[in-house]
């Protein structure tokens, strides 16, 4: 059955059985998919358009500039929209959870074995070094990202508003949509306020109290919910509700759940399993994963209805793009506050300037030097002076 409104034409092959098709591509993809967002759909553009011939190029593009129009994991939701398009709604529950399966699996078992060997120096070894090359990672995300959102100087000057507001304190949600709201006020010169009224959805999580399950499922709903841009912007959210207000998490915990989703395939979102099991066990990794991946499933099935109406307002690009910069913005001053758990002595820092060298001159596959990092990391503790 495939979607309507979502890109151009008809899927070129049909001929597959497509529940059976999807459940072995995406299965293998969550299994194999290493390197973030951009390889997954990179991967999913040479299997699903040129050997499987599921959708053209041209439908491939329209998908892909769909999902970016929405918040949540975009490579996920990519999964997502293919598997609608081939399948209709059972297709689409099918190809994510495939996708997301295996690295929640994957994940789940990395945090009990953290909860369980964590403070062994063995364990301490491979994060110490790992902590540095994750940050590198997140450093060129942001400068190529950065040369994006700031590409005009009305962008820059919100740009630093919404720096001046993560300054003050202000909620990452309520900077994001801020930011959103100003840049159509630029755009449009006032006037079409309404029509972002939809936008400000009290998802605010003020009043979750408790590291209880009920608490932790909404917490992580609300980020399915909100979180625009990759798997790096979850942090600011992250920081703000569990580390910051709640104290639930410390910054070296929450710079390690952010490690674990980098070396693991699949989608960087699996955080929230790592998370979850440290907080609560399993049904607190059960209630986390579910909880920020389940608004994705809706959001890619109203991409049929919506997306036409946004691609044809100029009002909701300018928003986006004032979501972009305020994401920017997220992403830097996170970034610079967990630099501190991970830039701790003159070898972390050789780790992180390598990396970020290694980055800029090879462009390899960040997998790799997480694994290297991680072993350079356990390597260095191994040394006498530890």
């Amino acid at each position: 059955m495939p979607s309507k409104g979502l890109s151009h034409g008809n899927p070129v092959n049909r001929t597959e059985k497509p529940f059976v098709s999807l459940a072995v591509f995406f299965l293998r993809l969550g299994c194999t998919a290493f390197g973030g967002p951009a390889a997954h759909i990179a991967l999913m553009e040479q299997e699903a358009v040129k050997r499987r011939r599921w959708l053209s190029s041209e439908a491939f593009l329209d998908l892909l500039g769909a999902c970016n129009l929405i918040p949540g994991p975009s490579s996920t939701q990519m999964a997502m929209a293919i598997a609608y398009r081939q399948a209709g709604w059972l297709g689409l529950v099918l190809g994510g959870c495939c996708f997301i399966l295996p690295a929640s699996l994957l994940t789940l078992a990395i945090a009990w074995a953290y909860v369980r060997f964590g403070a062994l120096p063995q364990a301490q070894g491979l994060l110490y070094g790992i902590k540095p090359v994750v940050l590198a990672i997140v450093f060129q995300a942001l400068w190529n990202l950065g040369k994006v959102a700031f590409r005009k100087r009305s962008m820059i000057v919100l740009g630093a508003m919404a720096l001046g507001a993560v300054l003050l304190g202000v909620q990452p949600l309520f900077v994001l949509l801020g930011t959103g709201l100003a840049m159509m006020l630029v755009r449009t010169r006032a006037g079409h306020r309404a029509n972002a009224g939809w936008l400000a959805l009290p998802l605010g999580s003020s009043g979750l109290a408790g590291a209880g399950l009920l608490p932790l499922f909404l917490i992580f709903l609300k980020m399915g919910v909100v979180v625009f841009g990759s798997g790096y912007v979850l942090m600011a959210f992250l920081k703000a509700d569990l580390v910051d207000r709640l104290h639930w998490l410390s910054e070296t915990q929450l710079l390690d759940a952010i490690a674990v989703g980098q070396f693991t395939p699949g989608p960087v979102f699996t955080t929230a399993t790592f998370i979850g099991y440290v907080l609560k066990g399993l049904p607190g990794a059960v209630l986390a994963t579910v909880g920020i991946f389940l608004p994705s499933f809706f959001l890619v099935g109203a991409l049929g209805i919506l997306v036409p109406k946004l691609r044809s307002s100029k009002t909701a690009g300018a928003f986006l793009d004032g979501v972009n910069a305020a994401t920017i913005v997220l992403m830097a001053s996170v970034t610079a506050t967990l630099a501190r758990s991970a830039l701790v002595d003159p070898w972390t820092w050789g780790l992180g300037i390598l990396a970020a060298l290694f980055l800029i001159r090879f462009k390899p596959n960040p997998t790799w030097l997480i694994v290297g990092g991680g072993a350079l990391g356990w390597l260095i503790r191994l040394l006498p002076v530890f």
